[in-house]
């Protein structure tokens, strides 16, 4: 099996993979606000809360389902995006100045100025203030499936900036989370996590390429990290750092290759749409409308909406008029701006750190889900509508 691509073929298999799980994702989305604004709601409520325990001797994980799918799917979400990341970083569109520049510049405006108008949003309420991550992050496979309906309308230079930047999102997202959303750490905990870090990275040294030992390595890494006051996804980014690149196994593949192959179609297919499902379900019905201009609510939905536009198109926009960086190959301001929009689209990863901010304090998972679904769905409908109408390209440079 051979799963060496380059930069264009996988783009163009990433975008034919994403189109049906962006679809499969909006669907789930919809199932589970359905659920939640139908007689089933109670149970909706109650399979979300359905307790689930492993205990190993004195060892015991008691969590319920959505805890499960949120520390347990999604570190296997973590695990995809940091193997992407190292490849990008080391062979792909992250690995030269020129290639990283402008997705680089534009991610750190589509993460600074959203964060920025959440917090004036947000100011005169205390409870609210952790939750200024939220609006910074970009949701990909959303993004990248709605991107790829749009046909020939939108040049391969522009999908590969908008996966860039969507991937150098993500990194500033697990920083991020590592940062400011860690609770009460266990020291022995952390002990245990650091030997397990250790291990890793010792088979890394020795060329192993036998993916099972990272993995059996990496589930002990996930428990002493969930145990360690840490959020357990992170433990995903660190098996990721460790997994090779560069050694090939017995067929001739890179194990790192190997693995993101594998991993794709099931994070795309079950993993997000589970947690889409499990963290979009929002009561409708009986709604006060002063909920769409809380505090919290406004923030996400205009952080996301204004903010990610701003903030991407802007410096992407001075970066280039100051010869920084350049405009992407065969594209125009217009179809820019319209992917700018569409880095608005936060809904999977903004309600999964909103999850984390809002752990402790007030209820406030109604707010958080109204208003990333609100500048989510603003940012999808105008983003497309923008490169609907830019119109077609009729030559691909570079592809």
């Amino acid at each position: 099996m051979t799963v060496h691509l380059t930069a264009a073929e996988f783009v163009r298999r990433f975008l034919k993979l994403e189109s049906s799980a962006g679809i499969l994702l909006i669907l789930a989305a919809v199932l589970a606000i359905l659920a939640d604004n139908s007689p089933l709601t109670e149970w909706y409520e109650y399979l979300l809360d359905v307790p689930i325990a492993v205990s190993i001797g004195d060892l015991a994980i008691a969590k319920p389902l959505l805890l499960w799918v949120n520390d347990g799917l999604m570190a296997v979400f973590f695990l995809l995006v940091g193997l992407e990341i190292k490849r990008e970083l080391i062979d792909g569109n992250l690995s030269s100045m020129s290639q990283i520049s402008l997705p680089a510049i534009g991610a750190l405006g589509g993460m600074a100025i959203p964060a920025l108008i959440y917090i004036w949003f947000n100011m005169g309420y205390a409870p609210g203030m952790n939750g200024w991550a939220i609006p910074a992050a970009t949701d990909i496979a959303f993004a990248l499936g709605l991107l790829s309906l749009l046909g020939n309308r939108v040049p391969l230079s522009l999908k590969i900036f908008l996966t860039a930047l969507a991937i150098i999102d993500d990194l500033g997202a697990i920083i991020i989370i590592a940062l400011f959303y860690t609770a009460n750490l266990s020291t022995t905990s952390l002990i245990l996590a650091t030997c397990a870090i250790a291990i890793l990275f010792i088979l890394n040294r020795l060329r192993v390429t036998h993916i099972a030992a990272y993995m059996i390595v990496g589930v002990f890494l996930w428990i002493f990290v969930l145990k360690s006051g840490i959020h357990a996804t992170l433990a995903g980014v660190v098996i990721a750092m460790a997994i090779p690149l560069r050694a090939k196994n017995e067929e001739g593949d890179s194990p790192l290759e190997v693995l993101e192959h594998l991993l794709h179609p099931w994070v795309a297919y079950l993993i997000l749409p589970v947690f889409a499902f499990a963290n979009a379900g929002v009561p409708l019905l009986g709604l006060d409308p002063a909920i769409f201009l809380h505090p919290v609510s406004l923030g996400i939905a205009a952080g996301l909406f204004i903010g990610k536009q701003i903030g991407v198109f802007g410096l992407s926009w001075l970066a280039i008029v100051t010869g920084f960086a350049r405009l992407p190959d065969n594209t125009t301001w217009l179809k820019l701006y319209g992917v700018s929009l569409l880095t608005g689209i936060g809904f999977t990863m903004s309600l999964f750190i909103g999850s984390l901010a809002f752990e402790t304090g007030p209820d406030l998972s109604t707010e958080l889900r109204v208003g990333v679904i609100v500048g989510s769905l603003l940012s999808a409908v105008c983003g497309y509508i923008v490169l609907a109408m830019s119109g077609e390209v009729t030559e691909e440079k570079g592809a």
